[in-house]
Protein backbone atom coordinates (compact mmCIF):
# COMPACT_ATOMS: atom_id res chain seq x y z
CA UNK A 1 0.00 0.00 0.00
CA UNK A 2 1.51 3.66 -1.14
CA UNK A 3 2.03 5.56 1.55
CA UNK A 4 1.69 9.42 0.94
CA UNK A 5 4.64 11.13 2.14
CA UNK A 6 4.87 14.03 4.45
CA UNK A 7 7.16 16.57 2.15
CA UNK A 8 8.56 20.52 2.24
CA UNK A 9 9.75 22.53 -0.74
CA UNK A 10 12.04 25.73 -0.80
CA UNK A 11 13.23 27.07 -4.32
CA UNK A 12 11.23 28.49 -7.60
CA UNK A 13 8.34 26.63 -7.90
CA UNK A 14 9.76 27.04 -11.85
CA UNK A 15 13.20 25.86 -11.05
CA UNK A 16 14.40 22.58 -11.63
CA UNK A 17 13.32 19.65 -9.39
CA UNK A 18 15.39 17.71 -7.06
CA UNK A 19 14.14 15.51 -4.29
CA UNK A 20 15.92 15.10 -1.07
CA UNK A 21 15.47 11.63 0.20
CA UNK A 22 16.62 10.89 4.40
CA UNK A 23 18.72 8.19 6.13
CA UNK A 24 17.32 5.31 8.26
CA UNK A 25 16.64 7.00 11.35
CA UNK A 26 16.53 10.82 10.75
CA UNK A 27 14.02 13.08 9.21
CA UNK A 28 14.14 15.38 6.24
CA UNK A 29 16.20 18.04 8.72
CA UNK A 30 18.77 15.63 8.11
CA UNK A 31 19.60 17.56 4.78
CA UNK A 32 19.31 21.50 6.66
CA UNK A 33 22.77 22.68 5.84
CA UNK A 34 22.45 21.71 1.98
CA UNK A 35 19.09 23.79 2.28
CA UNK A 36 20.23 27.57 1.20
CA UNK A 37 22.95 26.27 -1.68
CA UNK A 38 20.37 24.04 -2.97
CA UNK A 39 17.05 26.28 -2.64
CA UNK A 40 18.86 29.02 -4.81
CA UNK A 41 19.12 27.22 -7.54
CA UNK A 42 16.85 23.99 -7.94
CA UNK A 43 12.78 23.36 -6.70
CA UNK A 44 14.08 21.52 -3.51
CA UNK A 45 11.59 18.71 -2.41
CA UNK A 46 12.29 17.05 0.42
CA UNK A 47 10.34 14.28 1.94
CA UNK A 48 10.40 12.15 5.12
CA UNK A 49 10.59 8.17 4.40
CA UNK A 50 7.86 6.65 5.30
CA UNK A 51 8.07 5.58 9.20
CA UNK A 52 10.11 8.52 9.56
CA UNK A 53 9.40 12.05 11.08
CA UNK A 54 6.24 13.90 9.84
CA UNK A 55 5.31 10.78 7.76
CA UNK A 56 2.88 7.68 8.43
CA UNK A 57 4.25 4.85 9.65
CA UNK A 58 1.85 1.81 8.13
CA UNK A 59 2.08 -1.95 9.55
CA UNK A 60 5.15 -3.46 8.01
CA UNK A 61 7.26 -5.42 6.47
CA UNK A 62 7.82 -2.91 4.05
CA UNK A 63 10.21 -3.22 1.12
CA UNK A 64 12.27 -0.66 -0.92
CA UNK A 65 10.01 -1.45 -3.44
CA UNK A 66 7.35 0.29 -1.32
CA UNK A 67 9.94 3.43 -0.81
CA UNK A 68 10.42 3.42 -4.30
CA UNK A 69 6.38 4.20 -5.05
CA UNK A 70 6.02 6.13 -2.25
CA UNK A 71 8.41 8.62 -4.00
CA UNK A 72 6.35 8.18 -7.37
CA UNK A 73 3.11 8.90 -5.82
CA UNK A 74 4.84 12.04 -4.27
CA UNK A 75 6.03 13.16 -7.92
CA UNK A 76 2.47 12.41 -8.91
CA UNK A 77 0.65 14.61 -6.51
CA UNK A 78 3.58 17.36 -7.26
CA UNK A 79 2.67 16.88 -11.33
CA UNK A 80 6.71 16.09 -11.37
CA UNK A 81 7.33 14.31 -14.59
CA UNK A 82 11.11 13.49 -14.22
CA UNK A 83 13.49 14.78 -10.94
CA UNK A 84 16.63 15.16 -9.68
CA UNK A 85 16.87 12.50 -7.19
CA UNK A 86 19.64 12.69 -4.62
CA UNK A 87 19.11 10.03 -0.97
CA UNK A 88 21.70 9.05 1.55
CA UNK A 89 21.50 5.54 3.26
CA UNK A 90 18.43 4.30 3.12
CA UNK A 91 17.52 7.45 0.75
CA UNK A 92 20.27 5.99 -1.39
CA UNK A 93 18.84 2.93 -1.93
CA UNK A 94 15.42 4.20 -2.80
CA UNK A 95 17.11 6.36 -5.64
CA UNK A 96 18.76 3.47 -7.16
CA UNK A 97 15.68 1.25 -6.55
CA UNK A 98 14.29 4.39 -8.58
CA UNK A 99 16.54 4.58 -11.49
CA UNK A 100 16.39 0.86 -12.23
CA UNK A 101 12.64 0.86 -11.79
CA UNK A 102 11.23 4.13 -12.98
CA UNK A 103 13.82 5.15 -15.43
CA UNK A 104 11.75 7.67 -17.10
CA UNK A 105 11.02 9.73 -13.55
CA UNK A 106 14.95 10.42 -12.65
CA UNK A 107 16.76 12.56 -14.45
CA UNK A 108 19.79 12.13 -12.67
CA UNK A 109 20.79 10.45 -9.62
CA UNK A 110 23.26 11.36 -6.10
CA UNK A 111 23.74 8.11 -3.62
CA UNK A 112 25.49 8.91 -0.23
CA UNK A 113 26.75 6.58 1.61
CA UNK A 114 24.69 3.86 1.28
CA UNK A 115 24.99 0.39 -0.78
CA UNK A 116 23.09 -1.61 -2.99
CA UNK A 117 23.29 -4.93 -0.57
CA UNK A 118 24.20 -4.55 3.61
CA UNK A 119 24.91 -8.01 4.89
CA UNK A 120 24.79 -9.97 7.21
CA UNK A 121 20.71 -9.74 7.49
CA UNK A 122 21.15 -10.92 10.99
CA UNK A 123 21.95 -7.80 12.23
CA UNK A 124 19.34 -6.12 10.67
CA UNK A 125 17.09 -8.82 12.20
CA UNK A 126 18.46 -8.05 15.75
CA UNK A 127 18.02 -4.27 15.34
CA UNK A 128 14.84 -4.10 14.64
CA UNK A 129 14.19 -6.66 17.38
CA UNK A 130 15.18 -4.88 19.82
CA UNK A 131 13.64 -1.37 18.80
CA UNK A 132 10.03 -3.24 18.92
CA UNK A 133 11.38 -5.08 22.26
CA UNK A 134 12.03 -1.61 23.72
CA UNK A 135 9.25 0.93 21.81
CA UNK A 136 11.98 3.15 21.20
CA UNK A 137 15.40 3.52 19.10
CA UNK A 138 17.06 4.53 22.28
CA UNK A 139 18.48 1.41 23.08
CA UNK A 140 20.35 1.49 20.02
CA UNK A 141 20.57 5.07 19.69
CA UNK A 142 24.18 5.53 21.01
CA UNK A 143 26.14 2.52 19.07
CA UNK A 144 23.85 3.77 15.67
CA UNK A 145 25.12 7.85 16.41
CA UNK A 146 28.89 6.83 16.99
CA UNK A 147 28.75 5.54 13.52
CA UNK A 148 27.18 8.87 11.90
CA UNK A 149 30.03 10.94 13.09
CA UNK A 150 33.65 10.48 13.20
CA UNK A 151 34.48 11.15 17.06
CA UNK A 152 36.67 13.83 16.26
CA UNK A 153 33.92 15.35 15.15
CA UNK A 154 31.26 14.28 17.39
CA UNK A 155 33.17 15.75 20.35
CA UNK A 156 34.36 19.12 18.28
CA UNK A 157 30.42 19.62 17.79
CA UNK A 158 28.30 18.14 20.36
CA UNK A 159 25.50 20.17 19.50
CA UNK A 160 25.33 17.94 15.98
CA UNK A 161 25.56 14.92 17.95
CA UNK A 162 22.19 15.72 20.04
CA UNK A 163 20.54 17.10 17.28
CA UNK A 164 21.00 14.18 15.04
CA UNK A 165 20.16 11.72 18.28
CA UNK A 166 17.35 13.75 18.90
CA UNK A 167 15.94 12.90 15.40
CA UNK A 168 17.10 9.32 15.98
CA UNK A 169 15.48 8.67 19.52
CA UNK A 170 12.15 10.60 17.83
CA UNK A 171 11.61 7.48 15.00
CA UNK A 172 8.67 5.78 15.74
CA UNK A 173 9.84 2.50 16.66
CA UNK A 174 8.06 0.37 14.24
CA UNK A 175 8.41 2.59 11.02
CA UNK A 176 12.58 2.50 11.86
CA UNK A 177 12.17 -1.08 12.69
CA UNK A 178 10.33 -2.07 9.16
CA UNK A 179 12.26 -0.22 7.85
CA UNK A 180 15.18 -2.44 8.98
CA UNK A 181 13.57 -5.38 7.79
CA UNK A 182 13.82 -3.68 4.06
CA UNK A 183 17.39 -3.22 4.43
CA UNK A 184 17.71 -6.92 5.74
CA UNK A 185 16.16 -8.01 2.56
CA UNK A 186 17.42 -5.42 -0.25
CA UNK A 187 19.78 -6.66 -3.08
CA UNK A 188 20.12 -4.42 -5.76
CA UNK A 189 23.38 -5.52 -7.43
CA UNK A 190 22.01 -6.90 -10.39
CA UNK A 191 19.83 -3.97 -10.75
CA UNK A 192 22.65 -1.59 -11.15
CA UNK A 193 23.67 -1.56 -14.95
CA UNK A 194 20.10 -1.08 -15.49
CA UNK A 195 20.15 2.13 -14.16
CA UNK A 196 20.65 4.67 -17.55
CA UNK A 197 20.50 8.37 -15.21
CA UNK A 198 23.49 10.31 -14.82
CA UNK A 199 24.89 8.88 -11.44
CA UNK A 200 26.93 10.37 -8.63
CA UNK A 201 28.43 8.12 -5.77
CA UNK A 202 28.82 9.74 -2.69
CA UNK A 203 31.06 8.08 0.04
CA UNK A 204 32.24 8.91 3.56
CA UNK A 205 35.95 8.40 3.54
CA UNK A 206 34.89 6.93 7.26
CA UNK A 207 32.02 5.63 7.07
CA UNK A 208 32.20 1.96 9.18
CA UNK A 209 28.28 1.60 8.57
CA UNK A 210 28.70 1.62 4.81
CA UNK A 211 32.50 1.11 3.88
CA UNK A 212 32.84 3.04 0.63
CA UNK A 213 35.17 0.06 -1.00
CA UNK A 214 32.56 -2.52 -0.02
CA UNK A 215 29.49 -0.06 -0.83
CA UNK A 216 30.14 3.20 -2.66
CA UNK A 217 32.80 1.66 -5.14
CA UNK A 218 30.46 -1.13 -5.75
CA UNK A 219 27.66 1.22 -7.41
CA UNK A 220 30.07 3.24 -9.08
CA UNK A 221 31.35 -0.04 -10.87
CA UNK A 222 28.02 -1.35 -11.75
CA UNK A 223 26.34 1.73 -12.94
CA UNK A 224 27.49 2.77 -16.12
CA UNK A 225 29.50 5.93 -16.69
CA UNK A 226 28.83 6.38 -12.45
CA UNK A 227 31.73 8.84 -10.86
CA UNK A 228 32.97 8.08 -7.30
CA UNK A 229 34.05 10.53 -4.68
CA UNK A 230 34.65 10.99 -1.20
CA UNK A 231 35.03 13.27 1.61
CA UNK A 232 36.12 13.34 4.96
CA UNK A 233 32.93 12.23 6.93
CA UNK A 234 31.68 9.24 8.25
CA UNK A 235 27.91 7.69 7.66
CA UNK A 236 26.01 11.20 7.43
CA UNK A 237 28.44 12.84 5.73
CA UNK A 238 25.92 15.58 4.66
CA UNK A 239 26.09 16.95 7.79
CA UNK A 240 29.84 16.55 9.00
CA UNK A 241 31.50 17.39 5.39
CA UNK A 242 28.21 19.15 4.12
CA UNK A 243 30.45 21.78 2.57
CA UNK A 244 31.77 19.34 -0.05
CA UNK A 245 29.27 16.87 -0.51
CA UNK A 246 26.81 20.22 -1.09
CA UNK A 247 29.44 21.53 -4.33
CA UNK A 248 29.61 17.62 -5.47
CA UNK A 249 25.83 17.52 -5.90
CA UNK A 250 25.49 20.92 -7.45
CA UNK A 251 28.91 20.46 -10.01
CA UNK A 252 27.11 17.29 -10.56
CA UNK A 253 23.79 18.83 -11.85
CA UNK A 254 25.14 21.64 -13.39
CA UNK A 255 27.12 19.10 -15.60
CA UNK A 256 24.52 17.22 -16.56
CA UNK A 257 22.25 20.50 -17.70
CA UNK A 258 25.41 21.64 -19.73
CA UNK A 259 25.25 18.15 -21.49
CA UNK A 260 21.21 18.74 -22.43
Amino acid sequence: MICEVAHTEQGAADAEPLVLSNSLGTTSAMWDPQVAALAARFRLIRYDTRGHGASPVPAGPYEIADLGADVLALLDRLELERVSFCGLSIGGMTGMWLAANAPERIGRLVVVCSSPHMPPAQAWVERAQTVRAAGSTEPIADAVVSRWLTSAYAQAHPEVREWLRAMLVSSPAEGYASCCGAIERIDLREALPAIAAPTLVIGGEFDTAAPPDQHARVIADRVPGARLELVPGAHIASVEASGPVTRLIIKHLREQESHQ
